[in-house]
C-alpha cells in the first residue's frame, strides 16, 4: 500500500480501551487492536470561506479515519506518515508495527 503524509484536524478520538464500545467494521476493529482511532478532517481546520465554497461547489470536506498511537484529542492538528488500507478512507500510522 502507498505511504503518504496526512494532515488534519481531529474531530473525534477513540482510546484503545474504548474501541469495543463502538459498532465498528470488523476489519477496522482488527486494525485498531490496542491502538487509538482518530477521525480527522483532512487538510486541517477549514476557514469559513472554505466551508462556504465546499457547500457551493458540492464538494464536502473529507473525513478520514486514522489508526495510531498518537496522543491527540479533539481539535488538535496532526501530521503523520500513514499507509493506506483496503478500507476506504482508513489509514494506519506508518510507525505502527503492522
Amino acid at each position: 500500500m502507498d505511504e503518504r503524509t496526512l494532515r488534519g484536524e481531529v474531530i473525534y478520538a477513540i482510546d484503545a480501551e474504548e474501541v469495543d464500545d463502538y459498532d465498528l467494521q470488523t476489519e477496522l476493529q482488527e486494525l485498531a487492536d490496542s491502538h487509538r482511532i482518530l477521525v480527522l478532517r483532512e487538510g486541517g481546520k477549514p476557514s469559513r470561506l472554505a466551508r462556504v465554497l465546499a457547500v457551493l461547489r458540492r464538494r464536502p470536506i473529507e473525513a478520514v479515519t486514522l489508526v495510531t498511537d498518537a496522543d491527540a484529542t479533539e481539535g488538535d492538528e496532526v501530521e503523520l506518515r500513514v499507509r493506506e488500507t483496503e478500507l476506504v478512507n482508513v489509514f494506519v500510522a506508518s510507525d505502527l508495527d503492522r
